[in-house]
């Protein structure tokens, strides 16, 4: 992550920082409210990842643990019990800045179950279920942009409910998924909802799209395609940009914005360097200063040199949107795993002992 005033200064160019790490040790140790304090940070999504590491290696959790196990809650409730207190205390800290940005920051985002990411019914009841629960303005249902989730984004927005749309690679994809957000504006609005109170953004995935492309052509024959790498993903995510520019200057948006709207912006997400090629900072810095179509030009010059090597640029978005979505599965799965365990485990702590427990979860965190 950039120093603190390189993020200042990427916040007043308008591209504010968000975290991708939210749990209950962040909240608990006041590390959160530092951050939102001192690093311009402000917003934050959550991560099944860090909170079962958190359940795992921490103690942050454990009186809420022995509440829900007395209770008798099945590892599925205790999840959500867990997570939307989560919710609540952040986007608690984030009000302020959601009043005074008028609602342009201090958003948390809320992931949904991922299982459900081909489910659009079942992603649509669980939204509504989350916001209620949650009960607070500046929170965004996270739904993946899969084919089903884009029908997903439509009627959650409809019903008034801010939305993540993430999982996204691919310009194509970036442009159903503005799509989706007008149309479920258009029914939010027909609906009688302010349109003022309803936000959303666009999750779009920036460094994966190079280690994909690396990978692939270092498999191609031949130094020619080799100078190709570390191009991809600014390329891909300038051709997004173009799509922003166009959909956001059109009459079925102008008539909307007069009602109070405002843009679907894209969150560049992944944006770490994830290969030796690029430096770090290298997407953060980019992302927020380029424009132009003299750019996107380049851009669509690089794409097609990538064609021309033999990459396939639709597998990759294919092939991206596959494996993060299993990933998000995974996560989430072994999050109720970990639950599972601290659940038994603090039944067996009431009734006097201790049970040995094996826990299968794969974390990222260390003691």
């Amino acid at each position: 992550m950039a120093d603190p005033d390189r993020r200042g200064a990427l916040t007043e160019a308008g591209a504010p920082i968000w975290l991708d790490d939210l749990s209950r040790e962040l909240l608990s140790s006041g590390e959160l409210a530092r951050l939102i304090r001192d690093e311009h940070i402000v917003g934050v999504t959550t991560n099944p990842t860090t909170v079962a590491a958190d359940l795992t290696y921490s103690d942050a959790y454990d009186a809420q643990i022995r509440q829900l196990a007395l209770a008798g809650a099945d590892p599925s409730t205790a999840v959500r019990e867990l997570t939307t207190t989560d919710v609540r205390g952040a986007a608690d800290l984030f009000l302020d800045i959601h009043r005074t940005t008028r609602g342009v920051d201090g958003w948390v985002s809320v992931e949904i179950d991922p299982r459900l990411a081909h489910d659009a019914d079942a992603t649509v009841v669980e939204a509504k279920e989350l916001w209620l629960t949650i009960y607070r303005h500046n929170v965004l249902m996270k739904i993946p942009a899969t084919t089903e989730g884009l029908s997903a984004i439509t009627r959650t927005l409809a019903e008034g409910i801010s939305v993540n749309a993430t999982l996204i690679f691919s310009p194509t994809r970036y442009r159903q998924a503005i799509e989706a957000f007008i149309t479920g504006l258009e029914l939010a609005r027909d609906n009688g909802h302010l349109l003022s109170r309803i936000q959303s953004v666009a999750s779009f995935f920036v460094s994966r799209i190079d280690t994909e492309v690396d990978a692939r052509l270092d498999t191609v024959p031949g130094s020619a395609a080799k100078v190709l790498r570390g191009q991809a993903a600014l390329a891909n995510a300038r051709l997004a940009n173009g799509v922003y520019e166009e959909l956001y200057t059109t009459e079925r948006w102008q008539a909307l914005a007069a009602a109070g709207a405002t843009p679907q912006r894209p969150l560049w997400a992944s944006t770490s360097a994830e290969n030796l090629i690029c430096p770090d900072r290298a997407y953060i810095e980019q992302l927020a200063t380029f424009d132009g179509e003299s750019i996107r030009r380049s851009a669509r010059e690089t794409l097609d040199r990538l064609s021309a090597a033999g990459i396939d640029l639709d597998d990759v978005y294919r092939t991206l949107e596959n494996e993060d979505a299993e990933k998000h599965t995974r996560s989430w799965l072994d999050m109720l795993d970990t639950v599972a365990s601290r659940l038994a485990q603090a039944r067996g702590e009431v009734r006097g002992f201790v049970p040995v427990l094996e826990n299968h979860s794969c974390h990222t965190r260390t003691p």
